[in-house]
């Protein structure tokens, strides 16, 4: 059996994996103003930046119609037997939703997972798929496998400040400003069922507060899958870049970790400078 394994664009797992991995992405969509963009095809970070320092206002972000998830899961199916395709959190877009109505189109050849997270926290889903695929595991199979590790997935990240997180009411004006002006950083992670929720709050600089986050999730996360492991950001500071690696490599034992960068999408909700470490746990 040939099993296609796609996701959509919030995967974060930049062009390099995706194509050796041979992974179909559906492009969510971005607005600046009156014109509209192509996830990890026709837009930058840098130009979310620079939309919302010229107009203070964030872009707009779209979930897939069914009708374009039925386009999508047609040719993906091109010259395969089946194929799963992963989403986004259901709690943080309709994406999943039209994507499962799509997929009743198909007899069956199409599984839709609902990541219940986002960015490489998504992305290590659709790679555990792959390495599932390549032992041979039917479409069945890794569909019930993964499911049943959704909830395994810490999905973490700090932002470095929460003027992006204000503009999308995702915490009051009061709260932005406390935190700037005393240099807090919240941790925000995605619970169980795909929620994003804001637990400890860390203080001082950046660099300071990735330290001892990595170290927080050293102590939480006793055992984990120690195949690979990944610390994406938003055009972060090489610095915080370079001390998340350190403390990662001190702290925990991968097999590999991988450096990306957050496409438009996530970009659009937390700004820059923040950085996440990610990983299955056990």
């Amino acid at each position: 059996m040939k099993i296609k394994i796609t996701s959509d664009s919030t995967c974060d797992l930049g062009t390099k994996l995706i194509e050796e991995r041979d992974i179909g992405i559906f492009a969510l969509q971005v607005t600046l103003g009156e014109k509209s963009y192509r996830d990890g095809v026709d837009i930058t970070p840098q130009d979310i930046f620079d939309y919302v320092a010229a107009t203070a206002v964030l872009p707009k972000t779209a979930a897939g119609s069914t009708d374009e998830y039925e386009a999508f899961f047609d040719e993906q199916l091109q010259g395969n037997d089946a194929l799963i395709h992963f989403n986004i959190s259901s709690k943080a877009s309709s994406s999943h939703s039209s994507a499962c109505i799509a997929a009743r189109k198909f007899g069956g050849k199409v599984h839709v997972i609902d990541s219940k997270a986002l960015s490489t926290g998504q992305g290590l889903l659709v790679l555990k798929a792959c390495d599932l695929r390549d032992e041979g595991m039917s479409a069945e199979d890794i569909a019930a496998r993964i499911r049943a590790l959704t909830p395994f997935v810490n999905t973490s990240f700090v932002p470095d400040d929460l003027n992006y997180l204000h503009k999308g009411g995702r915490c009051s004006l009061a709260a932005m400003l406390g935190a700037k002006v005393l240099k807090l950083h919240p941790l925000i992670e995605e619970d169980a069922e795909g929620q994003l929720i804001a637990k400890k709050k860390y203080k001082g600089s950046m660099e300071r507060c990735i330290k001892t986050y990595v170290q927080d999730l050293r102590a939480q996360y006793r055992r984990y899958d120690r195949t690979r492991c990944f610390i994406t950001h938003s055009c972060a500071d090489q610095s915080l870049i370079d001390a998340a690696r350190a403390e990662v490599a001190d702290m925990f034992e991968f097999d590999e970790v991988i450096e990306t960068v957050a496409g438009a999408i996530i970009t659009s909700h937390c700004g820059r400078n923040t950085l996440g470490v990610l990983f299955i746990t056990e």
